[in-house]
């Protein structure tokens, strides 16, 4: 599926969002206080859009993918890219300073296998912010959103996206997907529990979720 979206993929996600998808990406880099010299695990990089917002920190980032043609697509990212499955990254244990995943974790089978996976490779002390749809924390504007969500979004990709049918998946698995609190629980439960907190982003339509592996 995902290979079937990576050709207009990330013209699709500027247009479905609004273009908040750019606003999205810095506030993820600004929460992970990334510092020059550290190692940073990208996780369901996709074309490497967020990979090469992260590496303007000065940290060496890389992007990992389980879709080579997502990884293909941008291939004119000057990024390192790696092919691999979330729930058995092909990294070692304590690889990296801090971790990433942005509108990713839905789209791992066993998202808290992924969960663990990323605590397992992320150093004692390490970062994790997961950037992902969430829910709307005022309901009229949740109501509103929810209806552009299963009516809206799959018209429009039908006008951008080089897989319409893809994003039918798209807003059904937003709609499923835990709210903010459950998935702060999640990410405690999983071995991110020091300090775990999160952050709204435009209304709640996004959250970002932070946590460290613990020392």
């Amino acid at each position: 599926m995902f290979d079937g979206v990576a050709k207009r993929y990330d013209i699709t996600n500027t247009v479905l969002s609004f273009g908040q998808d750019k606003l999205w990406r810095r506030h993820t880099r600004q929460l992970l206080n990334l510092q020059p010299g550290e190692r940073v695990l990208d996780l369901a990089a996709g074309t490497s859009v967020s990979t090469v917002e992260l590496a303007k920190s000065g940290a060496w980032c890389v992007a990992t993918d389980f879709s080579i043609g997502m990884l293909e697509a941008g291939k004119s990212r000057t990024v390192p890219k790696v092919a691999g499955d979330g729930m058995h990254l092909p990294f070692a244990d304590s690889s990296f300073d801090a971790v990433t995943i942005s509108f990713g974790l839905r789209n791992i089978s066993d998202f808290r296998a992924g969960l663990r996976e990323m605590a397992r490779v992320t150093k004692p002390g390490g970062r994790l912010v997961v950037c992902e749809f969430s829910t709307p924390t005022w309901k009229p504007f949740r109501v509103v959103y929810m209806e552009y969500l299963m009516k809206a979004l799959p018209w429009v990709a039908t006008k951008v996206s080089s897989n319409p049918e893809a994003y039918v998946y798209l807003a059904e698995s937003i709609r499923a997907w835990p709210n903010q609190e459950q998935l702060l629980v999640e990410l405690q439960d999983a071995g991110w529990g020091d300090g775990a907190t999160y952050q709204n982003e435009t209304g709640g339509i996004v959250a970002l979720h932070y946590g460290r592996r613990p020392l």
